[in-house]
């Protein structure tokens, strides 16, 4: 399940471009010191990274308690299904029961903050920035963090959104460098393929919940296999 995160980095990473394209052609690199350039990009992503790792660390958390109760399977349903669900319903629906509008006052402040950052050259800047653009509300982020919470493990959860990061670098980094560099039929075709991803992830994690016995893809819950074994005993 951890590879559908990455997939959904790099399919996602148009709408990434989309949302946090403007902060990354905004980025203070130094363009006369190619070196310089590439690490100063480098620790742009390592600073997002850091922050989708720490948001993983904590909705990996909530997974876990879930799974201490004994319903990770079923918590991979729901996820399944609110992933689906969120994909098909129209926006008009999902901008009434918006249920980050209480946050709307922090995440001014982290847009003051990168504003401010985004003035500065000094060696810290970059890190900010990135650590503070990865906090930035984002539709695709709400999806990672579905994954990370079905995972079920703090580890996991961390990893998945870490690797979801890692797959918006290749498109995020080429914009930085090339600014708009898409034709609009191509983000056309891509912007309808990200819809369809996540409804296959959304049926993946609902296949997981089952447990039907596939490996890797359904694996049967724990208890079923303890009492397999000893029964074979």
């Amino acid at each position: 399940m951890l590879i559908s995160a990455l997939i959904l980095g790099l399919l996602g990473s148009l709408h990434c471009v989309g949302m946090c394209g403007p902060i990354a052609f905004m980025l203070p690199v130094d363009r006369s010191n190619s070196f310089r350039k590439v690490s100063q990009i480098g620790i742009y992503h390592f600073g997002r990274l850091l922050a989708y790792s720490i948001i993983g660390l904590v909705f990996g958390l909530v997974g876990k308690s879930f799974s201490l109760f004994g319903i990770q399977q079923q918590l991979s349903i729901i996820i399944g299904i609110l992933m689906i669900v969120i994909v098909l319903l129209p926006q008009n629906v999902i901008g009434k029961y918006n249920l980050t509008k209480p946050l709307y006052k922090a995440i001014s402040k982290v847009k003051s903050s990168l504003g401010k950052a985004l003035k500065k050259k000094t060696a810290d800047t970059f890190l900010t920035i990135g650590f503070l653009n990865g906090f930035l509300p984002c539709g695709l982020v709400y999806m990672a963090v579905f994954g990370s919470i079905a995972t079920g493990s703090l580890l996991d959860g961390s990893l998945y959104m870490v690797l979801f990061g890692l797959g918006t670098i290749p498109l995020m980094t080429t914009a930085i460098y090339l600014g708009k560099f898409l034709n609009s039929t191509i983000k056309q075709h891509i912007q309808k393929a990200i819809p369809v991803f996540v409804v296959v992830i959304g049926l993946l994690f609902i296949l997981r919940g089952l447990g039907l016995g596939i490996p890797y893809l359904s694996p049967a819950p724990m208890v079923e296999m303890a009492s397999s074994a000893i029964n074979c005993h």
